[in-house]
C-alpha cells in the first residue's frame, strides 16, 4: 500500500500549480500526484502526465480534453481525462487525495474549492477569490466538514506563521492587528498622467514575482492587496480596520503581526512561492522548498512606505466592500475580473478598471450572503453591470 500523501492540484499549469509540482518532485518519498486540472493546456498537461502519472486529469475545454485523451492513449497511459466543471470537482474530491492545492484563478475556482472542503480535504488555498466571495460561508463549511484550510498567498501564509500556534491551529490571542506588505507593483512611482498611458505588457511585467496575467494586473493596480485585506479579515477573524497595508518594494518581509505588548513579528524569505507552498504541504513540519536562502547582508536594507490611495484607489474600494459586508465582496471581485479582462484586451485604459469597479459597487445592491446561491446571483448581476459599463467605457476610449 502506498503510504505517501496523495495530492490533487487544481490549476496545475499555472504559476502556483507549477511551483507546487516542483516542491512535490523534490520529495518523491513523501508525496504522490493523484490528479491534476487545468484550462486547455494540452501539451503542458501531457508533459505533466508523463512526469507524474496522475490517476486522472481534467481540462475545462472539452476539445482540449479530447485531444489530450488521444495523446495519452497513443503512449498507453492509464491516466483518465475528464472535462468541464464536473471534471474540476472530481479532481478536488478524488478519494485518493489527502491534500488539494486550490490554484485556479478567479471565481472559476469557487465550486472546486468548496467541493474539496466538503470532502474534508486539507485545502491549500491559493484561490483567494473563493474566500473573498463567500467569506463565512466557506469557513463554516470547513468547520462542519472537518476540512483544514491553509493559506498559500505569501502574505497570509506569513501571518499564519507569525500567529500563536495551538493543537487545533492558530489563534489570535494577544494580537492587536496585522500588516500586509505590497511590492507596489511596476507602477509604484508613476504619476497619474503616466498611469493613463500604461499598456498591458507594462502591467504584466512585475518587478519581483512571476505570476499569471490576472494576478499580475491586480498587483499593478493594488487590487490584489485589496482582495488580500478581505481574505485576511475572514481567515484570521480580524476587523479590516485592524489590517494595515504598507508598500515594501523588496518583497522580503511577506507580512507582519502586531501584538498588544508592542511586539511586531515578521516572516522573511525570498520572493519564491515554493516557500509558502512547502510550508502548507508539510505543516506543522518543515521541508526543503528549493528556494534560495535569504542573504541578509546582501539584502542590506528594507524599505516601507504608505500606499497612495489617490493613484491606486483599489485598496479603498476593497475596504468599502468589506465593511458593507454580505455579497459586496463578491460584487467587487466580479467587477474587477471583468475590468481586468477589458484592460488585457486593450478595451480600456489602466485607471478605468477601478472606475468600472466603483460603478458596479454603486449599482448592484449588496445583500446578505446567506447561501452559495445568493453569492452566485450577486456575482452574475455584478458581471452584467460591469460588462455593460466596460462597453460604455470602451466606446469612450476609442
Amino acid at each position: 500500500m502506498d503510504e505517501r500523501v496523495g495530492i490533487s492540484v487544481l490549476g496545475a499549469t499555472g504559476s502556483i500549480g507549477s511551483s507546487t509540482l516542483d516542491v512535490i518532485a523534490r520529495h518523491p518519498e513523501r508525496y504522490r500526484v493523484v490528479a491534476l486540472s487545468a484550462g486547455q493546456s494540452v501539451e503542458l498537461m501531457f508533459s505533466l502526465c508523463q512526469r507524474f502519472h496522475p490517476e486522472f486529469v481534467a481540462l475545462e475545454n472539452a476539445e482540449a480534453a479530447q485531444n489530450l485523451q488521444l495523446q495519452l492513449q497513443a503512449v498507453s497511459s492509464s491516466t483518465q481525462v475528464l472535462t468541464g466543471l464536473d471534471g474540476q470537482v472530481a479532481v478536488a474530491t478524488e478519494g485518493g487525495a489527502d491534500v488539494v492545492m486550490s490554484a485556479i484563478t478567479g471565481a472559476a475556482g469557487l465550486r472546486p474549492t468548496l467541493a474539496a472542503v466538503r470532502a474534508g480535504k486539507r485545502v491549500l488555498l491559493a484561490n483567494k477569490e473563493s474566500l473573498v466571495m463567500t467569506g463565512r460561508l466557506l469557513l463554516d463549511e470547513v468547520a462542519q466538514c472537518g476540512a483544514t484550510l491553509l493559506p498559500i498567498d505569501s502574505e497570509h501564509n506569513a501571518i499564519f506563521q507569525c500567529l500563536p500556534q495551538q493543537a487545533s491551529g492558530v489563534c489570535t490571542t494577544g494580537v492587536s492587528g496585522i500588516v500586509l506588505t505590497a511590492s507596489g507593483g511596476p507602477f509604484r512611482q508613476w504619476s497619474l498622467a503616466e498611469l493613463d498611458a500604461v499598456t498591458p505588457a507594462q502591467a504584466l511585467a512585475h518587478p519581483r514575482w512571476q505570476m499569471g496575467p490576472k494576478i499580475s494586473i491586480d498587483s499593478a493596480s493594488l487590487m490584489n492587496k485589496g482582495l488580500e485585506v478581505i481574505e485576511a479579515s475572514f481567515l484570521f477573524d480580524i476587523s479590516v480596520d485592524d489590517i494595515d497595508v504598507v508598500v515594501h518594494p523588496q518583497s522580503t518581509v511577506h507580512s507582519l503581526v502586531r501584538y498588544r505588548d508592542g511586539s511586531l513579528l515578521a516572516q522573511l524569505g525570498a520572493a519564491d512561492m515554493r516557500i509558502p507552498i512547502a510550508h502548507a504541504l508539510a505543516w506543522p513540519e518543515r521541508i526543503d522548498s528549493g528556494a534560495q536562502a535569504l542573504d541578509l547582508v546582501a539584502l542590506a536594507r528594507l524599505d516601507f512606505e504608505a500606499p497612495d490611495d489617490k493613484r491606486f484607489p483599489a485598496l479603498g474600494l476593497a475596504r468599502h466592500a468589506a465593511k458593507a459586508g454580505g455579497t459586496a465582496t463578491a460584487i467587487l471581485n466580479a467587477a474587477n475580473e471583468i475590468a481586468v479582462q477589458g484592460f488585457l484586451d486593450n478595451q480600456i485604459p489602466f485607471r478605468t478598471m477601478m472606475d468600472i469597479v466603483d460603478h458596479t459597487l454603486n449599482r448592484v445592491e449588496a445583500r446578505a450572503a446567506h447561501s452559495l446561491e445568493a453569492v452566485i446571483d450577486a456575482d452574475a448581476s455584478a458581471r452584467r453591470v460591469a460588462s455593460a459599463q466596460l462597453q460604455h467605457c470602451s466606446v469612450l476610449s476609442s
